[in-house]
């Protein structure tokens, strides 16, 4: 079983594309050493404010694999320095 999400992000206080790099690249590293998933920008590199995250797991049970995606999401959605826009989640067999 295999999910991917995109999750879209509002970086309200990044005043330039360093401070957003820090954080995206932070979050992303989070990311993969607090859950087995990778993780990576895909879309809105020069902007400041705004990026959306491609995000895959993989799990042997689609139990397992919808709790650790929601974990993941739930977790971007806690981190402060972001807001959640959007996240669009796919399962495939």
């Amino acid at each position: 079983m295999i999910a991917s999400v995109q999750i879209e992000l509002f970086l309200p206080a990044c005043q330039n594309l360093k401070e957003k790099r820090a954080i995206v690249k932070s979050l992303i590293g989070k990311m993969r050493n607090r859950f087995n998933v990778s993780a990576s920008e895909m879309a809105y590199p020069e902007q400041w404010q705004r990026t959306i995250l491609g995000i895959a797991a993989v799990a042997n049970e689609m139990s397992f694999l919808q709790k650790e995606v929601q974990t993941v999401i739930r977790f971007v959605e806690n981190h402060p320095d972001v807001e959640l826009i959007q996240a669009d989640t796919e399962y495939y067999d």
